[in-house]
């Protein structure tokens, strides 16, 4: 059975937010033991924002669990519905693409202009990725 190709922009999105939850706990823990912050007087996150001033990585970590929701479940729909079209594919990894140049802007220098108009690219890839993917499957 041959894996459909859209499966590696789902398995490479996974793999960016694993490598981003890796920078935030790198990050947390070093803020945390340089500053001398025990770990239970940070347990709920007004907690934390009063206590850690990097939080760069941990908010990229939680958009990498918002918009990406979207993404998630049009791979799923075009796994099970057997979509192999080029285009659903072409957009699937420009939003890839554009999650990558958001988490880097977010976790390095943060201009928020910047990260912003990747989010909006990203968006927009998006939504042309779900109507592309809609229509494929009306004319189904």
């Amino acid at each position: 059975m041959a894996v459909n190709p859209i499966v590696w922009a789902g398995v490479a999105l996974v793999a960016l937010t694993f490598v981003v939850s890796l920078v935030m706990v790198r990050r947390r823990v070093g803020e945390m033991t340089r500053e001398r912050i025990h770990p239970q007087s940070v347990a709920l996150s007004a907690q934390l924002a009063q206590r850690v001033s990097d939080s760069r990585a941990s908010d990229n970590y939680r958009n990498l669990l918002e918009l990406p929701v979207l993404f998630y479940f049009g791979v799923a729909v075009a796994v099970a519905a057997g979509v192999r079209d080029p285009y659903v594919l072409g957009l699937a990894w420009g939003f890839v693409a554009l999650r990558i140049v958001h988490s880097a802007i977010q976790c390095s220098y943060n201009r928020v202009m910047h990260r912003f108009r990747a989010f909006l690219a990203g968006v927009l890839v998006l939504a042309l990725f779900w109507i592309r993917l809609a229509w494929y499957l009306f004319l189904a």
